[in-house]
């Protein structure tokens, strides 16, 4: 995985400038859970890189579209066991949490978009406000016409095309 990361810093340059692979390399390897973590994130088609945001070190999904091993899923665990039919395999919360990450907060998202364009096909659900859950609402996000769009479903839907992205703050 180290390796796989340290191909990809290096191709994508543009979303750390400021950050030295010897610096990220070096807290990785004190860390094995969030070498495990970034496995499954590979695994799952998220193509993990470390971003730059407000001083603080973030790896997290830098795939094209929304992973490909992450998608029809609800929101979260409530939402899944709420519903009555066509019950999802799973949740982007319960998913994350077992990776051991979190799903991208709405400004993550739209940071990782000025780097590049994501999610042109697809969406990617991202962390909920507690006022908007408690309601049953959930938001995600994506990008179309040159433009983010954040965007609110019931948190029990799930789509094809529809996955999320996951983040790990490097202490």
């Amino acid at each position: 995985m180290i390796e796989t990361l340290r191909k990809r810093f290096q191709e994508n340059m543009d979303r750390h400038p400021s950050v030295q692979w010897q610096t990220v390399e070096a807290l990785l390897q004190k860390d094995e859970k969030m070498l495990r973590a970034l496995s499954m994130m590979e695994e799952s088609g998220g193509e993990p890189d470390i971003l730059v945001m407000n001083g603080h070190i973030l790896l997290c999904d830098c795939a094209k579209e929304s992973p490909a091993g992450r998608r029809s899923l609800c929101y979260d665990r409530e939402a899944r066991l709420s519903r009555k039919k066509n019950t999802p395999a799973g949740s982007a919360v319960e998913e994350a949490e077992r990776m051991g990450a979190r799903l991208m907060t709405e400004a993550e998202y739209r940071h990782l978009q000025t780097l590049g364009e994501f999610d042109l096909k697809t969406s990617s659900w991202i962390q909920t406000p507690e006022e908007i859950r408690r309601l049953g609402g959930a938001i995600f996000c994506e990008r179309r016409y040159g433009t983010v769009f954040t965007f609110h479903n019931g948190a029990d839907s799930y789509y094809g095309v529809r996955g999320f992205r996951c983040v790990l703050t490097v202490e």
